[in-house]
């Protein structure tokens, strides 16, 4: 097996920026995945000079890692985000994240980004009878709130997945599928073409606030700038002056097959959504624009024989029609996951903002507040953010809360759990 699918099937290539000595910017952004380019395409279009900072290679940590369901919302039920956050908080920040798949998918077509875009919504579907209440209450929720969504009975989920081994699914209009690392890439692409430098393997050392401006240090580069967004999520590295509270580790795998036969892949998620389960340690399941069949599971990639037993298994059931496919990629990533699966926005100083904790949800939330976190630091007006910014954040617990994942991913995979 190869590795990451989306690397290799990626259309979209990142101008390569050089740069040495010392720079002036309006916008510094630290971090090349979804919220650092989302930002750096806005700040490009609206006439800033924006410098994107990335250590290794656009995409690369969970933007380039990720399953690429464009999901509208949090993995949180609005009204858990509402109890959580305080009615107007949460109620706004809903609203906004609603929204995000049509800033996306929006995004994709204006500037012809090659993505994948398929844009068929998502099945959330039911692992167990006994998870179809938490289904029903999702889409009683989600549709007093006017979202185009749909509660599926075991039959009607069984022929849109092409597998009778869920017990209900709902499905959400205004969600898809893209393929991440195009998406990104794309997005970077786009704003290098109107005016944003880009640099690759640029591992910043220092990050602190000088006068009037932020100073960055680089690979020999320096950076001035009046503004400084941190988006480097669960793959920020101890940096000197920008120390970010630990998120909870959660691994999560995927393995894709080689393209099916028309045949087969025309039975297996006939409509295009993509899908995921109600699972504590969840499964994901979606094609690509080849007819790839890609699965997805939380778990460590130092545990890939385990992981590809219990795949090989899981296809073999979950999808019989594609039993002894050869799997061809295996790739993993690393989610940063919130105490409350919340992100947030936290306050660097006069003029810095870093977002993080994004749950597993980094598309359409990344998107939406990179491009906000753009506006408000050229603005200096902080009103329409999404999400309020704290002073400070702190959390606890993280090691053991992702030990506790991983353990019940090798748990669950060792014994053959689920399917």
């Amino acid at each position: 097996m190869t590795g990451n699918l989306w690397e290799a099937t990626c259309a979209e290539a990142v101008p390569d920026t050089q740069l040495t000595g010392d720079h002036t910017a309006d916008l510094v952004v630290i971090g090349g995945g979804f919220t650092g380019c989302a930002a750096a395409l806005e700040a490009a279009q609206a006439g800033a000079k924006v410098i994107v900072l990335e250590a290794e290679t656009v995409g690369h940590g969970g933007s380039g890692r990720n399953v690429g369901l464009v999901n509208a919302g949090l993995w949180l039920p609005p009204d858990q985000v509402e109890a959580k956050m305080g009615a107007d908080a949460g109620q706004r920040l809903n609203a906004a994240l609603a929204q995000g798949p049509g800033q996306v998918f929006d995004l994709i077509d204006q500037h012809g980004i090659a993505a994948e875009a398929m844009r068929a919504g998502t099945l959330h579907c039911a692992h167990a009878p006994k998870a179809r209440a938490e289904l029903t209450d999702r889409h009683r929720q989600q549709a007093a709130r006017g979202a185009p969504v749909t509660l599926l009975d075991a039959a009607a989920a069984r022929d849109r997945l092409g597998s009778d081994r869920v017990h209900g699914a709902l499905h959400d209009a205004r969600a898809g599928t893209v393929q991440p690392m195009g998406y990104v890439r794309g997005l970077a692409r786009v704003a290098a073409g109107v005016g944003a430098q880009i640099m690759q393997g640029a591992t910043v050392s220092a990050i602190a606030r000088d006068g009037d401006a932020w100073r960055v240090e680089a690979a020999g580069l320096r950076v001035r700038a009046g503004a400084l967004l941190l988006a480097t999520n669960a793959y920020h590295r101890p940096t000197k002056g920008a120390d970010l509270p630990p998120m909870t580790p959660v691994n999560f795998f995927q393995l894709a097959t080689a393209p099916l036969s028309s045949n087969v892949a025309g039975s297996i998620l006939p409509q295009g959504e993509g899908a995921w389960d109600t699972g504590l340690i969840m499964t994901s399941y979606r094609k690509d624009a080849a007819g790839r069949l890609i699965l997805g599971a939380m778990g460590k990639p130092d545990a890939v024989g385990l992981h590809r037993a219990w795949a090989e298994r899981a296809l073999a059931r979950l999808f019989p029609q594609a039993a002894g496919a050869e799997l061809q990629h295996f790739w993993s990533g690393r989610i940063g996951m919130s105490g409350d699966k919340i992100p947030k926005i936290l306050r660097l100083g006069q003029g810095g903002l870093a977002v993080f904790g994004y749950s597993g949800r980094g598309i359409a939330p990344g998107t939406v507040l990179g491009r906000a976190c753009a506006r408000a630091l050229l603005s200096g007006d902080e009103s329409d953010l999404p999400l309020a910014p704290v002073d400070r954040h702190n959390e606890s617990w993280t090691v053991m809360r992702g030990l506790y994942f991983e353990a019940g991913a090798r748990l669950l995979h060792g014994l053959g759990g689920r399917f």
